[in-house]
């Protein structure tokens, strides 16, 4: 009976497309689409799963990442519930691959010239990779190659794990697949007349602009291949050096992947809700210390424009952060800094508010505040430290400083665009040009070029720039142990796999932990290995 529970559940899955969000349900439909392949509705549930997840932010994001990666900081004990986050990034990957599952399968069994699918498989294959990586990255081995075909094969029910290193190479060998196979040309045709299948209509990450798909294709190429290059230097450096040797198309400013409510009929709720209920998340020391040279309450000390987009003074109007490492004496933290009220009560922040808040704006706005993916400034940071490691590339200082200053210009330039686009965004602080952002690059905590340590300033910059990508900033502190830090490094390498996992495919879920020693957080995922 469980066996066909989960068939059910599975078709239903494929079937009909989930819609917990505002938006999205009338993109859905398309009376003109070709009924014999009905895979847009498919594909845009599966961009649908893009969003974060309610449950996802609050567990794993505010009670948990944001403390161990010390872009902010956890004023008191937490619920500490993280096997709801899991499950709920859990759930939404596997429901997801289901849809893709059968996309694949309706794509195998088209009847006419394979060439026309490829813009589409493209899609597909960039979109899949992009999910399998977050998903590996958070939890090591994954049920993948045979995961999501339950409703095609009942022996599939119940898949086994597989190595994250032979998911990482499949999927960069996919990804390099669509650079060579995407058709760029406009409405073209195959060798034998016939016209490429496409998802116009469907595609709402980037409204049918493959040149955009193939730049995020290859964007991903660089962030994993770098991600795993200690743990396989041959491969990883071949996948770069193919990247950036043959100068393939890459994101560019004004490229940024991300989820923009306001052009999906969305409204983000998820993030007010987040910080709403969760209420302990302040500005940590940490950040703090990267943002302004001294801890002058006036801000005076603050070189670095992100801070007033990032974080808000305190109830009081004072720059304070809350120590990162708290001890006995440290005073505790309260307010309302999150409730909705400040709408129209914008300064009360509440009396016990004495430490500074992430900017209520940036977590409020429901419709003009992007959930991220991946920005330009980040490729421009993967670049700064391949060009300055030389990995699958000559080493290049210059190319690596040039690469670094322009990432921190791209990264302050996007902010920026953030508040300047958000209408309800009140008491914003100045704006600067472009000249002004390149001024602030010379602030020598920012300036790589008298930097003795060039590698760290990376890390520094790409680590902020993942302010609102804490699973991002998890990966980078994991892989080089170099991100800023106060006290030591935490154990803290993985989230354990979900209770769900263990009850519906226990005996898969129990060679898998025998075989990591655990299914504990201590155990290091794959490209951590020595």
């Amino acid at each position: 009976m469980r066996n066909l529970k989960n068939i059910i559940i599975l078709l239903s899955l494929v079937l009909g497309v989930s819609a917990c969000d505002k938006g999205f349900e009338e993109l859905n439909r398309n009376p003109f689409y070709p009924t014999e392949t009905e895979i847009g509705p498919l594909f845009n549930g599966v961009i649908e799963s893009l969003q974060l997840g309610w449950d996802e932010q609050f567990y794993l994001h505010n009670e948990t990442l944001y403390g161990i990666t010390q872009l902010g900081a956890l004023t008191a004990e937490t619920f500490q519930n993280i096997t709801i986050g899991t499950e709920n990034v859990w759930s939404n990957y596997y429901e997801a691959l289901a849809n893709i599952r059968e996309i694949e399968r309706r794509l195998e069994e088209y009847e006419g010239d394979p060439e026309a699918l490829r813009n589409v498989q493209a899609m597909v294959k960039t979109v899949l990779a992009y999910k399998t990586f977050k998903l590996t990255d958070l939890f090591g081995d994954i049920p993948f190659f045979d995961a999501g075909k339950g409703f095609q094969d009942i022996d599939l029910i119940k898949p086994a794990f597989d190595e994250q290193e032979a998911i990482y190479k499949f999927l960069l060998e996919e990804l390099a697949w669509v650079q060579e196979n995407i058709n760029l040309l406009p409405d073209p045709e195959t060798a034998s007349g016939e016209k490429y299948l496409n998802l116009e209509g469907f595609d709402h990450l980037f409204d049918h602009d493959l040149l955009r798909w193939q730049k995020f294709a290859n964007s991903l190429r660089l962030r994993y291949a770098l991600r795993m290059a200690e743990a396989d230097p041959a491969f990883a450096e071949s996948v770069i050096a193919d990247v950036l040797g043959k100068d393939l198309p890459l994101i560019e400013e004004g490229e940024d992947v991300a989820l923009w409510p306001a052009d999906l009929s969305w409204l983000r709720q998820s993030s007010s809700w987040s910080f709403r209920e969760h209420k302990k998340l302040r500005m940590g020391s940490t950040v703090w210390n990267q943002l302004s040279e001294s801890d002058a309450a006036d801000g005076s000390g603050i070189y670095d424009p992100r801070v007033h987009i990032f974080f808000e003074p305190n109830n009081d109007g004072d720059w304070v952060p809350f120590p990162q490492i708290p001890d006995t004496d440290t005073p505790p933290s309260g307010g309302i800094p999150y409730q909705e009220h400040r709408d129209l009560n914008y300064f009360v922040k509440g009396s016990g508010n004495i430490y500074s808040p992430y900017n209520y704006y940036l977590v409020r706005d429901e419709v003009y505040v992007p959930e991220l993916i991946m920005t330009a400034a980040e490729v421009h940071f993967l670049k700064a430290e391949i060009y300055l490691r030389g990995l699958g590339v000559a080493v290049d200082e210059d190319l690596a400083k040039s690469e670094y200053t322009i990432g921190v210009v791209s990264s302050m330039s996007f902010w920026q665009d953030v508040f300047v686009n958000t209408p309800i965004w009140t008491n914003k602080p100045p704006e600067l040009s472009e000249g002004e952002f390149y001024s602030v690059t010379n602030h020598p905590e920012i300036s790589i070029f008298t930097a003795t340590d060039k590698l760290e300033f990376i890390y520094k910059q790409r680590w902020l720039d993942a302010f609102r990508q804490p699973w991002e900033a998890f990966a980078l502190q994991r892989r080089t142990q170099a991100t800023p830090l106060e006290g030591d490094y935490p154990e803290y390498y993985r989230f354990s796999y979900p209770p769900s996992e263990a009850e519906n495919n226990p005996d898969n879920w129990a060679d898998q932990s025998g075989k990591m020693g655990g299914d504990d957080p201590g155990v290091k995922v794959w490209w951590m290995r020595d």
